[in-house]
C-alpha cells in the first residue's frame, strides 16, 4: 500500500451541485422563482477564465513596462455564465427567445435586475469556494 493512497483520486469527494433561484422574473406554475443549477468549476478552468479576462495595462510613466488588470466584471459573469447547468446557457433556441446569441448574454438578459445579478454573483463566488468576493479582494488591494 503507498504512503499516498489516502491522496488518490478514489478518495477524494465529489462536490455536488448546487441550486439558487438567480431571478423572481422567472417562476412555476405556482410563481415560485425557478431555481437554476449551478456545478463546481475546477482550477484549471477557473484559471483559463481569469486569463481570458485579464488584460496588460501600461504603468503610468514606464514606457514598455506593463502590469495584468484582470476585468473583474467580466470575470465574475463568465464565472457564472460557466457554472450554470440549468438552464442551458449554450441552448440556441433560450437564446433566439432572448435575441441574444452568446451564454453571457443570455445569462444577463434573464437576470437583467442588478440586485438579483449582484446576489447571483456573490452566492456563485461562494459557491465556487471564494469566502471572500473578488470584488472585495480588488477593493482591499486598491487599498
Amino acid at each position: 500500500m503507498s504512503k499516498f493512497s489516502k491522496f488518490m483520486k478514489a478518495n477524494k469527494a465529489v462536490k455536488e451541485n448546487g441550486f439558487f433561484a438567480a431571478t423572481k422574473s422567472l417562476c412555476d406554475e405556482n410563481g415560485k422563482p425557478l431555481r437554476w443549477e449551478f456545478r463546481h468549476i475546477t482550477s484549471k478552468e477557473n484559471e483559463q477564465l481569469r486569463d481570458d479576462c485579464t488584460m496588460d495595462v501600461q504603468v503610468t510613466g514606464k514606457p514598455n513596462m506593463y502590469r495584468p488588470k484582470i476585468k473583474t466584471s467580466l470575470y465574475v459573469q463568465r464565472l457564472i455564465a460557466a457554472s450554470v447547468v440549468v438552464p442551458d446557457l449554450y441552448d440556441v433556441e433560450l437564446q433566439d427567445s432572448y435575441n441574444v446569441s452568446t451564454p453571457e448574454e443570455l445569462l444577463l438578459a434573464m437576470v437583467d435586475d442588478p440586485g438579483e445579478y449582484n446576489e447571483l454573483g456573490n452566492f456563485i463566488q461562494k459557491f465556487q469556494g471564494f469566502d471572500v468576493s473578488f470584488e472585495d479582494k480588488v477593493n482591499e488591494a486598491k487599498n
